[in-house]
């Protein structure tokens, strides 16, 4: 089981914010440093404001040295698929092959509206996530002219530059994350092009029928399921006592009996023993969210008391 750092950049965070909690976590040696990709915030005043996810990974790529980056997730309707593919391939080199693609049909209505992105509906939203899956990963892998003839981003003859430093994922280029509890086609699209599949803040029990609908997927078309990764993402609340543990839950607004029931949260013992749980059902990775970005302590907890019992 391999732990990785994830924030939410759009409640408030400066790039200096981000980047100790980045050094910190590959100091303390937590395999993958990632953030949303939002443009507002889900509650309060979100200040200092939000920040372009592929912009900070670009400076962290330039600021780091050897934890992986990445984002969770990067919203189909940000973004058009030749442009992504171009910025993602060269936060790659700029990061020596260190970037994670996660990506997603986007659903946060309210930001769209604050900044004049359109937002089509679900249907729609998920025909292009498939279309831009298609060329991003065909530019990434195919050398000399791609094609693809597409309804929303048709592209014709293009040389597909820059390439990747990372070329050997399942699609051809970096590992690429996707997501979600859609019945239907999020498994369909993760068997096909991820390397990665994740589900965050889902019920236990509720996550295992979606990750097996996932491996039947890949079995549908051929796949050996055992060559995708399978992942989760949960709240991180950690405390050697009680009153740390209260602590901590309060400074994120959330009440510890809620968290130790839907996060990666309790006391020492308690998270890894859930870790454990994670680890059997087959989920070989778990994306601890870091809501208090200033209590670095909590990460040094974690790397010291729970890592090694892993």
């Amino acid at each position: 089981m391999s732990l990785r750092i994830f924030t939410e950049p759009q409640q408030g965070a400066s790039y200096e914010e981000l980047l100790a909690v980045a050094r910190e976590a590959e100091r303390l040696g937590f395999d993958a440093f990632f953030r949303s990709d939002h443009y507002l915030h889900m509650s309060g005043d979100g200040m200092p404001g939000p920040s372009d996810a592929w912009t900070t990974l670009a400076g962290l790529a330039r600021d780091t040295s050897t934890i992986r980056l990445g984002t969770m997730m990067t919203s189909a309707t940000f973004r058009h698929p030749g442009p992504l593919a171009i910025t993602v391939a060269n936060v790659d080199a700029m990061s020596a092959g260190r970037v994670e693609l996660g990506i997603g049909a986007g659903w946060f209505a309210a930001e769209h509206e604050k900044y004049g992105i359109p937002f089509p509906g679900t249907g729609e939203r998920f025909d292009r996530l498939e279309e831009q899956l298609a060329v991003i990963t065909g530019l990434w892998s195919t050398d000399g002219g791609f094609s693809f003839d597409g309804e929303h981003y048709p592209v014709t003859d293009s040389p597909g530059l820059p390439k990747p430093v990372q070329r050997d994922g399942h699609a051809g280029g970096p590992p690429v994350l996707i997501g979600g509890m859609g019945k239907k086609r999020t498994p369909a699209l993760a068997a096909q092009y991820a390397d990665e599949f994740n589900l965050p803040f889902v019920p236990f029990e509720a996550g295992l029928e979606q990750h097996d609908r996932v491996r039947r997927a890949c079995e549908t078309i051929d796949r050996d399921p055992a060559t995708l990764t399978h992942s989760a993402a949960l709240v991180l609340c950690v405390g050697e006592t009680e009153a740390e543990l209260a602590r901590r839950a309060e400074a994120i607004g959330r009440e510890v009996e809620e968290l130790r029931e839907n996060g990666f949260a309790g006391l020492v013992d308690e998270v890894v023993e859930k870790a454990a749980r994670y680890a059997t059902s087959g989920q070989s990775r778990l994306y601890l969210q870091m809501l208090d970005l200033g209590d670095l302590d909590h990460l040094r907890l974690v790397a010291e008391r729970v890592v090694p019992c892993l």
